[in-house]
């Protein structure tokens, strides 16, 4: 997968690892998302991969990408099988450069937020669902400032970082279908009044 150059990593950005994963849920193939709690100072409740900052007992980003997992949505590490580590993605918001993992969820354990204060919902998210043309838009902030493509999937609105990673995916794996990016939204208040936090 190729790396726009907003994502081109930058120099002094600390390291952090987030797992795509794939599953056979009941309405077909899905991939795991979780939205994060509205209380963080950064981020607050967005729809996110499972993931955060490599720790410096992980051994390396898949480590980091799997701990994290079980410690936000309860996956249990040794039911993932894990695909490859895809080229490492900058978030100028945060200063991280991202490692996504992708891994395939072999033995399926029962999901929960892990933690209250950090993550609010997880959720099986349908590649059928994310993929349907009637539900993906060009979100915009109310400056008229295009933030890029979002999908409203999992009762979520994935925007941001997510929504840019899940687009190329779709097009790695060969789940694209034609939609229209002329379809423009305004973030909604209240997810723009969380994301101006930091």
């Amino acid at each position: 997968m190729p790396v726009p150059p907003m994502f081109e990593p930058a120099p002094g950005a600390r390291a952090a690892a987030v797992l795509i994963l794939f599953g056979e849920g009941p309405d077909g193939p899905d991939v795991l998302l979780t939205e994060r709690a509205a209380t963080l100072s950064k981020h607050a409740g967005q729809p996110a991969f499972p993931g955060g900052r490599i720790d410096p007992g992980d051994a390396g980003p898949v480590a980091a990408a799997l701990r994290e997992a079980w410690e936000e949505a309860g996956v249990e590490p040794a039911g993932v099988d894990v695909i490859c580590a895809l080229p490492e993605l900058y978030l100028s918001h945060s200063r991280h450069r991202v490692t996504p993992v992708a891994g395939w969820w072999r033995e399926p354990s029962e999901v929960a937020p892990g933690h209250p204060g950090e993550v609010a919902l997880v959720a099986r998210v349908p590649i059928a669902d994310l993929a349907d043309p009637a539900n993906r838009l060009t979100v915009r902030h109310p400056s008229g400032i295009k933030m890029g493509p979002a999908f409203r999937a999992g009762g979520m609105l994935v925007w941001g970082f997510t929504a840019a990673v899940l687009t190329q995916v779709l097009v790695a794996g060969g789940w694209d279908r034609p939609w229209d990016p002329s379809h423009v939204e305004d973030l909604p208040p209240d997810v723009l009044s969380l994301a101006s936090r930091g």
